[in-house]
């Protein structure tokens, strides 16, 4: 009899290698899964310039406030929105329709009434301002509403729209940024550990041009326009007189109607819509510096606002310094409404459909000698 139970020692003794090794690379592969997939930053920002002025670029501050109001829409606060434009529109003596700026032929939106905050606006657009703006190199009379205050855990979404060429962008017609330019901007951003990760989305003419000399990681580009070739706008609006907006950015903002806060669409589906067929260009697309797949990034990590909690210890000194403070009781009068209404229930409920069966490694321990010992009490005493 006792040699019948001895043989299921070696049975038990496996099984609890089992659980234990089923439990711990569960645990690592979901870490790891996590860890490539996920951006981990703790802060959104977004940088919106129009890099045009003059009634007939309406198209252009049309595109930056669009996707101002989106950003907004998905949770980035005004404190997070750097906004630069010539803000020469919507009260233009040509306006029709005074102190409004639309998107779409039917009027139906208007962009510019809903409280903005244009943070660099006319003659303050400009190439040094940009590029200052970037890097953070400002005197000390800089306002803290007018600075990208970015830190390494910060994603940040960067949109250009205007008139450019081969390797530059003008900015309102009086100087031009260069490829260079923005290739070096974002080089000292990177050793001043000042983003996470970034989208680079640029509308104009033969926009790819302008992120081919990007060299620092986790930058992540786009552009509507290959070399020698144009950027287009969507449709006029006839009692305006100009074009509303540009077609890159219309399909673009269309796509992002669609999701809110809590989306899970990713960034690849947005590149989908950005074919020839819509924007009638060659919209480039830049991966090799970003880490992740496109497949695996969310839009809400650069379109929406999505924080994270960082927890941090603190000093050890401060800790000890507390130690000795007596907590503070309040006090309770007769008179008072806050008077203590006796002991506080606590109730607890339980989802049936949830109920599973994680072991960590010291658990799964104790239930593999647990086994081997019932199994050798059995033998011993048969």
């Amino acid at each position: 009899m006792k040699v019948s139970y001895l043989f299921l020692l070696p049975f038990a003794f496996l099984l609890q290698v089992a659980v234990s090794e089923v439990s711990s690379s569960g645990t690592s592969t979901e870490q790891t899964f996590d860890s490539i997939n996920k951006s981990n930053h703790t802060n959104n920002w977004a940088v919106l310039v129009s890099t045009s002025r003059f009634w007939f670029n309406y198209r252009h501050m049309a595109n930056v406030l669009s996707f101002y109001r989106t950003v907004k829409r998905l949770g980035i606060p005004d404190s997070q929105i750097i906004l630069m434009l010539s803000d020469d529109v919507a009260c233009n003596a040509r306006n029709a329709f005074p102190g409004t700026v639309f998107n779409n032929m039917d009027q139906a939106l208007d962009l510019y009434g809903n409280s903005i905050e244009v943070d660099y606006r006319g003659y303050e657009v400009t190439v040094e301002n940009f590029v200052r703006l970037l890097t953070d190199r400002w005197g000390p009379e800089q306002p803290r509403s007018k600075r990208l205050l970015t830190d390494e855990n910060s994603n940040i979404f960067i949109y250009l729209t205007g008139h450019g060429g081969n390797e530059f962008l003008k900015f309102q017609d009086a100087e031009e940024i260069g490829a260079h330019d923005i290739a070096d901007a974002f080089a000292q951003m990177h050793e001043k550990k000042r983003y996470n990760e970034i989208f680079f989305m640029i509308d104009t003419c033969q926009a790819n041009t302008m992120y081919e000399h990007i060299y620092s990681p986790n930058i992540l580009c786009i552009g509507s326009s290959k070399l020698d070739e144009s950027s287009y706008s969507h449709h006029s609006d006839m009692d305006i007189g100009v074009a509303v907006i540009d077609r890159f950015t219309y399909f673009a903002l269309d796509f992002l109607e669609k999701i809110n806060r809590e989306s899970k669409e990713t960034m690849d589906k947005l590149f989908e819509i950005l074919n020839f067929e819509n924007v009638h260009s060659h919209a480039g697309i830049r991966t090799d510096l970003f880490k992740r797949n496109v497949s695996e990034v969310l839009l809400t990590d650069f379109f929406g606002n999505v924080q994270n909690v960082v927890v941090d210890t603190a000093p050890r000194d401060i800790l000890n310094a507390t130690k000795h403070l007596k907590r503070a009781r309040p006090s309770f009068d007769a008179s008072s409404p806050l008077r203590p209404r006796g002991q506080i229930e606590y109730g607890f409920e339980e989802d049936e459909s949830e109920n599973k069966m994680h072991l960590s490694r010291a658990s799964s321990t104790i239930l593999g000698l647990g086994v081997t010992s019932a199994l050798f009490g059995l033998w011993k005493f048969s």
